[in-house]
Formats: C-alpha cells, sequence, structure tokens
C-alpha cells in the first residue's frame, strides 16, 4: 500500500467533533459514473421512501451545531453537504432525484454522508499529499471549489487543510460545505482519503460502521487495491 495519510485535529478546536479519516490505495481508475450502482440505487429508494425524516432532526442539529461557530452558520447556502445531499436526492423526478453521480470514490463519499447524515470530504492523495489537519478557517482564507473559479469564504468553518511541501504551510482543501477543486477526485486518481466529520456528541459506533462501510465500497465498488479507516477524537 502507498504511504498511510495521517490526520491531526487542532486542540484548539476544543473537542467539538470526532472524525475518521478513510483511505484507498490502488484504484484502477475513476470514470465518470453513467449510472447508478446497485449499493447506491438501493440507498437512493430508502430515501425517497423516507422524505425528509430519513435524517433524523437530531442528527441534523448536532451537525449544524459542530459546525457554528463566529461568524460562520450552517445555513441556506452554508449548510452542510449532507443536508445538501438528502435534499438532491428528493427533488425532481425519477430513481435518483437530482442526486448527483460523479466517479466511484466520490459516489462512495456521497453515499455515506447520505446515509450517516455526516458531510465528507475526499481528496486525491496525489495532490493533498499525505498529510491533513482539521482546523478552523482563518479571517481571509478561501478557495475555488468549482470549474467556473466561484470562492467559498472560510473564516470561522471547519476545515480540512493539505501540508504545503514548499512552506510546510497547512493550505485548506475541504470542509463539510464544499471541496478545493485543487484536490478533487477526477479520472486521473490512483490513491485517495476522505474525511467524515461527525459531532463528539454522537455515538462513536456510528461514526465506526460509516468509516466501514465508506472502506467496503472504496474496496468493492471502485475495486480498490486496499482500504482502510482510523477513527480520531
Amino acid at each position: 500500500m502507498s504511504a498511510v495519510p495521517s490526520l491531526e485535529i487542532d486542540p484548539a478546536l476544543g473537542g467539538a467533533l470526532r472524525a475518521a479519516l478513510v483511505w484507498a490505495s490502488g484504484l484502477p481508475a475513476c470514470p465518470r459514473t453513467e449510472s447508478a450502482p446497485p449499493y447506491l440505487a438501493e440507498l437512493l429508494a430508502r430515501v425517497r421512501a423516507a422524505g425528509e425524516p430519513f435524517l433524523a432532526p437530531e442528527r441534523k442539529a448536532a451537525v449544524r451545531g459542530m459546525l457554528r461557530h463566529g461568524k460562520y452558520k450552517p445555513a441556506g447556502r452554508s449548510k452542510p453537504s449532507s443536508e445538501y445531499l438528502l435534499a438532491a436526492a428528493l427533488e425532481g423526478e425519477g430513481p435518483l432525484g437530482g442526486f448527483p453521480l460523479v466517479n466511484g470514490p466520490v459516489d462512495a463519499n456521497n453515499a455515506v454522508s447520505l446515509e450517516w447524515g455526516y458531510p465528507a470530504s475526499v481528496f486525491d492523495l496525489a495532490a493533498a499529499g499525505p498529510e491533513l489537519l482539521l482546523r478552523r478557517g482563518l479571517p481571509g482564507e478561501s478557495y475555488v471549489f468549482n470549474p467556473s473559479g466561484q470562492e467559498i469564504e472560510l473564516e470561522d468553518l471547519l476545515v480540512a487543510c493539505r501540508r504545503d511541501p514548499g512552506s510546510g504551510a497547512w493550505l485548506p482543501c475541504g470542509n463539510p460545505v464544499k471541496d478545493a477543486m485543487a484536490t478533487k477526485v477526477f479520472e486521473g486518481a490512483r490513491d485517495v482519503a476522505a474525511i467524515v466529520y461527525a459531532p463528539a456528541s454522537e455515538p462513536r459506533s456510528a461514526l465506526e460502521a460509516c468509516a466501514e462501510r465508506f472502506a467496503a465500497l472504496l474496496r468493492e465498488g471502485c475495486g480498490a487495491a486496499e482500504a482502510a479507516y482510523r477513527i480520531l477524537g
């Protein structure tokens, strides 16, 4: 297996969350998904049958509470990605609703985020590097999150950072709302890492189940040679 990635949690976060670091190596390819794999079709059928209550109000509130800090308010266009995914699954006609199909690792990321209600980020390790850190965004920090060049302001938001190999500085590359274009997973990715963000008040067993399922999907659904996870916090 390639070098195992690491994740640190800034002590300044004060125990507000726990996180799952999930990683996989030896992906054969990450082509664009043309149709929903069976595991995703089954999940979306359950979601559409349940409607909004699929995401327990208590978990929704806990996740928003995890993100609420300083200037950052997790509502409207700044709500957690897990809530966006639920809304997408419930909108429109057809079995998929408006749920996005991207590629194997991103679909797995979105599936576990939808099923457990925890936001998650996934990175191409060739772009992100093996060292990751969770901290709050600093004043003036932002990054581009889509191909059209739109930026998200990161002050006070929980952010995942990568280590800049030149300066050693921590550069934001993901968060529970939108991830950076610079480290997203595209067809050429062969090794990936993901972070699942969970409130510290949530049962550790729920996050472990989420991470275990994520690793299994990377192996069985995406063809990774190896996949594993670690729980922090």
